[in-house]
């Protein structure tokens, strides 16, 4: 389950992506062994995020 930190930055970073970059997100899961929320995003699929349990984005 994401932390109240990781859905404020995924919804900073989803925002971006989709209205002001115009990038398709193809996958956001959560990595268990870390925590960290994925975003897999870009037209080639190119772009790839992660966000800390703490909000902090990589």
């Amino acid at each position: 389950m994401p932390t109240h930190k990781q859905l404020e930055g995924l919804y900073r970073i989803c925002y971006y992506l989709t209205y002001r970059a115009l990038q398709p997100i193809h996958l956001i899961c959560t990595d268990e062994r870390t925590g960290n929320l994925f975003i897999l995003a870009g037209d080639e699929e190119n772009i790839e995020i992660e966000i800390t349990p703490n909000g902090e984005v990589i």
